[in-house]
Protein backbone atom coordinates (compact mmCIF):
# COMPACT_ATOMS: atom_id res chain seq x y z
CA UNK A 1 0.00 0.00 0.00
CA UNK A 2 1.44 3.56 -0.51
CA UNK A 3 1.85 5.79 1.70
CA UNK A 4 -0.49 9.23 1.24
CA UNK A 5 0.70 12.03 -0.71
CA UNK A 6 2.08 14.64 2.11
CA UNK A 7 1.07 18.20 1.59
CA UNK A 8 3.17 20.92 3.03
CA UNK A 9 1.06 24.26 4.22
CA UNK A 10 -0.60 26.05 1.68
CA UNK A 11 1.15 29.02 0.29
CA UNK A 12 -0.84 32.88 1.05
CA UNK A 13 -2.00 33.38 -2.52
CA UNK A 14 -3.76 30.33 -3.02
CA UNK A 15 -4.87 30.12 0.61
CA UNK A 16 -6.27 33.37 -0.26
CA UNK A 17 -8.19 32.91 -2.83
CA UNK A 18 -9.19 29.37 -1.07
CA UNK A 19 -10.43 31.46 1.72
CA UNK A 20 -12.73 33.69 -0.40
CA UNK A 21 -14.96 31.26 -0.64
CA UNK A 22 -16.20 32.41 2.45
CA UNK A 23 -17.37 35.64 1.13
CA UNK A 24 -20.76 33.65 -0.22
CA UNK A 25 -21.68 33.59 3.45
CA UNK A 26 -23.37 36.65 3.80
CA UNK A 27 -25.01 35.75 0.11
CA UNK A 28 -26.19 32.51 1.73
CA UNK A 29 -27.14 34.32 5.62
CA UNK A 30 -29.60 36.64 3.12
CA UNK A 31 -31.40 34.43 1.48
CA UNK A 32 -32.12 32.49 5.10
CA UNK A 33 -33.58 36.19 5.64
CA UNK A 34 -35.78 36.48 2.63
CA UNK A 35 -36.84 32.72 3.95
CA UNK A 36 -38.30 34.57 6.77
CA UNK A 37 -40.38 36.67 5.13
CA UNK A 38 -41.57 34.36 2.49
CA UNK A 39 -42.65 32.88 6.19
CA UNK A 40 -43.87 35.95 7.36
CA UNK A 41 -45.88 36.39 3.88
CA UNK A 42 -47.35 33.00 3.63
CA UNK A 43 -48.57 33.48 6.91
CA UNK A 44 -50.48 36.48 6.45
CA UNK A 45 -52.11 35.43 3.36
CA UNK A 46 -53.55 32.25 5.42
CA UNK A 47 -54.55 34.36 7.94
CA UNK A 48 -56.78 36.62 5.30
CA UNK A 49 -57.94 33.24 3.86
CA UNK A 50 -59.19 32.38 7.14
CA UNK A 51 -61.09 35.71 8.35
CA UNK A 52 -62.79 35.64 4.83
CA UNK A 53 -64.09 32.49 5.43
CA UNK A 54 -65.57 33.67 8.71
CA UNK A 55 -67.05 36.52 6.76
CA UNK A 56 -64.40 39.39 6.96
CA UNK A 57 -64.96 41.49 4.47
CA UNK A 58 -61.68 43.41 4.83
CA UNK A 59 -59.95 40.26 4.87
CA UNK A 60 -61.12 39.22 1.47
CA UNK A 61 -60.65 42.73 -0.13
CA UNK A 62 -57.36 42.10 0.64
CA UNK A 63 -57.08 38.34 -0.79
CA UNK A 64 -58.44 39.62 -3.83
CA UNK A 65 -56.01 42.32 -4.34
CA UNK A 66 -52.91 40.52 -4.19
CA UNK A 67 -54.30 37.71 -6.43
CA UNK A 68 -55.35 40.15 -8.94
CA UNK A 69 -58.77 38.54 -8.82
CA UNK A 70 -61.70 40.91 -10.68
CA UNK A 71 -65.20 40.59 -10.91
CA UNK A 72 -68.47 41.90 -12.88
CA UNK A 73 -70.67 41.45 -9.37
CA UNK A 74 -69.69 42.45 -5.74
CA UNK A 75 -68.26 39.95 -3.96
CA UNK A 76 -69.66 39.52 -0.31
CA UNK A 77 -67.67 35.99 0.10
CA UNK A 78 -65.02 33.39 -1.22
CA UNK A 79 -65.94 31.66 -4.22
CA UNK A 80 -64.33 28.45 -5.14
CA UNK A 81 -62.20 30.74 -7.80
CA UNK A 82 -60.56 32.90 -5.20
CA UNK A 83 -59.65 29.85 -2.32
CA UNK A 84 -58.05 27.92 -5.69
CA UNK A 85 -55.68 30.92 -6.96
CA UNK A 86 -54.93 31.75 -3.10
CA UNK A 87 -54.14 27.72 -2.15
CA UNK A 88 -52.47 28.20 -5.03
CA UNK A 89 -49.94 31.10 -4.19
CA UNK A 90 -49.61 29.39 -1.09
CA UNK A 91 -48.21 26.32 -2.79
CA UNK A 92 -45.99 29.28 -4.74
CA UNK A 93 -44.85 29.96 -1.67
CA UNK A 94 -44.05 26.71 -0.35
CA UNK A 95 -42.52 25.71 -3.45
CA UNK A 96 -40.08 29.16 -3.71
CA UNK A 97 -39.15 28.48 -0.02
CA UNK A 98 -38.14 24.45 -1.33
CA UNK A 99 -35.93 26.69 -3.94
CA UNK A 100 -34.31 28.60 -1.53
CA UNK A 101 -33.46 25.37 0.94
CA UNK A 102 -31.99 23.89 -2.16
CA UNK A 103 -30.27 26.69 -2.61
CA UNK A 104 -28.38 27.85 1.07
CA UNK A 105 -28.35 24.00 1.81
CA UNK A 106 -26.95 23.10 -1.24
CA UNK A 107 -24.96 25.59 -2.42
CA UNK A 108 -23.08 26.16 1.31
CA UNK A 109 -22.45 22.34 0.93
CA UNK A 110 -20.91 22.59 -2.42
CA UNK A 111 -18.98 25.62 -2.49
CA UNK A 112 -18.28 26.91 1.00
CA UNK A 113 -17.64 24.21 3.70
CA UNK A 114 -19.13 20.67 4.66
CA UNK A 115 -22.08 20.86 6.57
CA UNK A 116 -20.54 17.25 8.51
CA UNK A 117 -24.46 15.92 8.46
CA UNK A 118 -23.97 12.01 7.82
CA UNK A 119 -25.20 11.39 11.17
CA UNK A 120 -27.89 13.45 11.90
CA UNK A 121 -31.23 11.57 11.19
CA UNK A 122 -32.89 15.22 9.23
CA UNK A 123 -30.19 15.17 6.75
CA UNK A 124 -32.03 15.63 3.25
CA UNK A 125 -31.48 12.44 1.14
CA UNK A 126 -30.72 14.32 -2.04
CA UNK A 127 -27.49 16.26 -0.06
CA UNK A 128 -25.85 12.70 0.56
CA UNK A 129 -24.89 13.57 -3.35
CA UNK A 130 -25.57 16.51 -3.99
CA UNK A 131 -22.59 19.11 -6.45
CA UNK A 132 -22.54 21.50 -8.79
CA UNK A 133 -24.27 19.59 -11.73
CA UNK A 134 -27.02 17.47 -9.39
CA UNK A 135 -27.69 20.98 -7.77
CA UNK A 136 -28.26 22.35 -11.26
CA UNK A 137 -30.41 19.75 -12.31
CA UNK A 138 -32.72 19.97 -9.14
CA UNK A 139 -32.67 23.76 -9.27
CA UNK A 140 -33.83 23.40 -12.97
CA UNK A 141 -36.78 21.16 -11.92
CA UNK A 142 -37.79 23.52 -8.73
CA UNK A 143 -38.00 26.81 -11.63
CA UNK A 144 -40.08 24.46 -13.85
CA UNK A 145 -42.69 23.46 -10.93
CA UNK A 146 -42.80 26.99 -9.73
CA UNK A 147 -43.72 27.96 -13.21
CA UNK A 148 -46.27 25.46 -13.73
CA UNK A 149 -47.65 27.03 -10.48
CA UNK A 150 -47.93 29.91 -11.86
CA UNK A 151 -49.44 29.33 -15.31
CA UNK A 152 -52.26 27.14 -13.48
CA UNK A 153 -52.92 30.71 -11.82
CA UNK A 154 -53.14 32.50 -14.49
CA UNK A 155 -55.02 29.98 -16.50
CA UNK A 156 -57.35 30.17 -13.63
CA UNK A 157 -57.89 34.17 -13.60
CA UNK A 158 -56.68 34.21 -17.24
CA UNK A 159 -60.26 36.30 -17.79
CA UNK A 160 -57.73 39.10 -16.49
CA UNK A 161 -55.18 38.52 -18.54
CA UNK A 162 -54.05 40.12 -21.98
CA UNK A 163 -54.07 37.50 -24.81
CA UNK A 164 -50.19 38.28 -24.69
CA UNK A 165 -49.13 37.32 -21.28
CA UNK A 166 -51.02 34.01 -21.60
CA UNK A 167 -49.51 33.25 -24.74
CA UNK A 168 -45.70 35.20 -23.30
CA UNK A 169 -46.45 32.77 -19.76
CA UNK A 170 -47.06 29.50 -22.07
CA UNK A 171 -43.76 30.28 -23.98
CA UNK A 172 -41.51 30.98 -21.63
CA UNK A 173 -42.55 28.16 -19.56
CA UNK A 174 -41.82 25.67 -22.44
CA UNK A 175 -38.43 27.21 -22.60
CA UNK A 176 -37.91 26.53 -19.07
CA UNK A 177 -39.32 22.88 -19.97
CA UNK A 178 -36.55 22.22 -22.95
CA UNK A 179 -33.70 24.25 -20.56
CA UNK A 180 -34.20 21.78 -17.91
CA UNK A 181 -34.15 18.82 -20.52
CA UNK A 182 -31.02 20.33 -22.04
CA UNK A 183 -29.28 20.47 -18.87
CA UNK A 184 -30.13 17.43 -17.94
CA UNK A 185 -29.14 15.83 -20.80
CA UNK A 186 -25.94 17.40 -20.90
CA UNK A 187 -25.00 16.51 -16.93
CA UNK A 188 -25.39 12.69 -18.44
CA UNK A 189 -23.62 13.08 -21.39
CA UNK A 190 -20.70 14.54 -19.20
CA UNK A 191 -20.98 12.07 -17.05
CA UNK A 192 -21.62 8.25 -18.91
CA UNK A 193 -19.57 5.79 -16.93
CA UNK A 194 -16.72 4.50 -19.28
CA UNK A 195 -18.51 1.18 -20.80
CA UNK A 196 -14.78 -0.67 -20.87
CA UNK A 197 -14.60 -0.42 -17.02
CA UNK A 198 -16.55 -3.07 -14.46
Amino acid sequence: MSDPVKTGPIRPLPNLIFASRWLQLPLYLGLIAAQGIYVFHFWVELVHLIEAAFGNDAALQKLITSIGYKSDVALTGLNETIIMLVVLALIDVVMISNLLIMVIVGGYETFVSRMNLESHPDQPEWLSHVNASVLKVKLATAIIGISSIHLLKTFINAANYDEKVLMWQTIIHVAFLFSAMAIALADRLMHVPDAGKH
